[in-house]
């Protein structure tokens, strides 16, 4: 039985651990044993029967924060030498691929960073195990140590093309696995018919939910019952001002606001549009969670959002931070989101677990990772002339 340690940056799992761990049940069907660690070692109540959970330091998140990974080098080294393939999943646990390799470094982990001569041979010798890293963000500087890893992931094309570029090696793009069917919730609000417009993620400036509280207006101007809903919090206390400032906003514009809900795919069916008004986001899941349940998005034209929607089929992309191209958008979706649904059910299919655990088995197997399927190129040209449906 193949073994495989997953190193994941946090307790509390975000979408870069909640893609492995959804992932993980299947992986298991197929034959895996699964190791995951988190900083902490505590257990995510997400973490699936059967995956074991351990500690494993990654240096801390913040900025300056790396160095303190070499501390963690030893028993990474431990830990990794009992699996086959070690899934660094994410820029963070990358830190720690160095301490696999061979030479003076990786020696000195295992002697508790003396930085001496090695005392024997196998104190510097790479750790025979297959080595992924998951890139899970748009990052501007690339360490060339990442060369290092077997294979290298990506969430979208736009992660991967930096990466691709810097290292002058293939990295294979994944996407994130949604549910094509997610389990029915409960909306927190009470649904009266009225067409709900809707932002659903974390309540910080990246994210844009204030630009969607600058549209509403606008919105309701052409589309009177239109009820704007911002379902989210500042998870990880990114710009508490800014989260005071959203709710003062939405208060004063008629925009409902309720706190994150349990069950996030689930809620998307009870929304006639979502709206993520990112001006930077890697892949954007719950985008493609929305269109899994037939929803059109409305987002901002960037980053990987332009690869999980195909703007006039399966929603509009705009420019972020312009309420107005906002406003425009949310309209023609509401007056379209019929005729969209079965586009946007068909897109989905793209990420759906079995496609996205295919890719991810793919590269700890070491065979050749499928591409995923293309946006059609009609639609990539229409949306570069900015011809879109109006």
């Amino acid at each position: 039985m193949p073994s495989l340690l997953v190193v994941h940056a946090v307790n509390q799992p975000g979408g870069a651990e909640l893609a492995l761990l959804r992932a993980a049940p299947l992986l298991q069907e197929r034959g895996w044993r699964i190791t995951m660690t988190g900083p902490t070692g505590r257990r995510p109540s997400e973490a699936p029967d059967g995956v074991v959970w351990r500690q494993q330091a990654v240096g801390g998140l913040g900025r300056g924060r790396g160095a303190a990974a070499l501390l963690a080098y030893g028993t990474f080294r431990s830990l990794a030498a009992q699996h086959d393939v070690a899934y660094l999943n994410g820029t963070v646990p990358a830190r720690l691929l160095p301490a696999l390799g061979s030479g003076a470094l990786a020696g000195a982990a295992v002697r508790g960073l003396r930085f001496r001569a090695p005392a024997d041979a196998a104190a510097g010798a790479p750790v025979d195990v297959r080595t992924i890293v998951h890139v899970h963000d748009m990052v501007e500087r690339v360490p060339r140590f990442w060369g290092a890893a077997d294979a290298l992931l990506a969430d979208s094309q736009a992660c991967a093309t930096p990466v691709a570029r810097a290292l002058h090696r293939e990295v294979s793009v994944t996407g994130c696995p949604v549910d094509l069917d997610p389990p029915q919730v409960t909306p927190p609000w009470t649904p009266d018919g009225r067409p709900i417009v809707a932002f659903v993620g974390r309540v910080e400036p990246r994210k844009g939910p204030l630009d969607l509280i600058t549209a509403a207006e606008a919105v309701r101007v052409a589309v009177p019952d239109a009820r704007v809903v911002v379902v989210g919090d500042d998870t990880y206390d990114a710009d508490p001002r800014y989260a005071r400032m959203v709710d003062r906003r939405a208060d004063v514009a008629r925009v409902e606001r309720w706190p994150w809900q349990a069950g996030g795919p689930g809620l998307l069916r009870h929304v006639d549009v979502l709206v993520v008004p990112s001006d930077r986001e890697p892949f954007g899941t719950i985008a493609a969670e929305a269109l899994a349940v037939g929803v059109p998005v409305v987002a901002g034209a960037v980053d990987g959002l332009v690869e999980v929607v195909r703007d006039g089929v399966t929603g509009r992309l705009v420019p972020p931070h312009d309420p107005l191209s906002l406003a425009h958008g949310i309209i023609w979706a509401l007056q379209n989101g019929p005729l969209l649904r079965d586009d946007c059910r068909e897109s989905a299919r793209r990420w759906s677990l079995e496609a996205v655990t295919d890719r991810i088995e793919a590269a700890l197997t070491g065979r050749v990772v499928a591409p995923v399927p293309a946006v059609d190129p009609a639609d990539r040209a229409r949306h570069a002339a900015g011809d879109g449906p109006a």
